[in-house]
């Protein structure tokens, strides 16, 4: 299976981060997100992270990712250094780096990047299989659809899905719903 998550943001001891996902610790949040993604997540899913894996402690960032179940592909975000690229270089669950990924999956066509990022016309009657849909995160919004009226645009991130990351199926039909509701 393929799953799609962003802005995890290990060991960002911000309140700012944290506490909006209901959090009273940076390591209470670290906690539920290794919990959280293991519980879905199975060795041979793939998972990718658009962006922004980890922040300020390193060390145990890196400890934190090692502990995630499945390939992970990795999109870079923002806080996703040159030196934190190296770093995630060394991770034996990281298959993959990259600053942005095409991905066909049934005949569905979506562009992966950290960041909000409009790809596509938004031609009306045109089948939705015929776009390109941009996977997103950066905006660490609860609202999956924040950027819809821009156009095909998805936000992955954990706050957006409950703090665990979100299939391709689940995606697909998330977004056939509300792409029939503009026909």
């Amino acid at each position: 299976m393929i799953y799609f998550t962003s802005d995890l943001h290990f060991c960002h001891n911000r309140e700012f981060c944290y506490e909006p996902r209901g959090f009273n610790s940076v390591y209470e949040m670290n906690e539920a997100i290794v919990k959280n993604w293991n519980s879905i997540i199975q060795p041979e899913d793939d998972v990718y992270v658009l962006g922004d894996l980890m922040l300020n402690d390193n060390e145990t960032g890196l400890k934190l990712i090692k502990q995630l179940k499945g390939n992970i592909h990795v999109i870079l975000g923002n806080h996703d250094t040159a030196e934190r690229e190296d770093l995630y270089n060394t991770c034996y669950n990281i298959v993959s780096i990259n600053i942005a990924e095409r991905l066909k999956y049934n005949k569905y066509h979506f562009f992966l990047c950290h960041y909000p990022t409009l790809c596509g016309n938004y031609d009306d009657g045109k089948a939705l299989r015929k776009h390109m849909i941009n996977l997103c995160g950066h905006s660490h919004t609860k609202d999956k659809f924040a950027d819809w009226d821009k156009g095909l645009i998805y936000h992955v991130e954990l706050d957006a899905h409950d703090m665990r990351p979100v299939s391709i199926d689940k995606i697909i039909e998330d977004i056939k719903i509300e792409y029939e509701k503009g026909l």
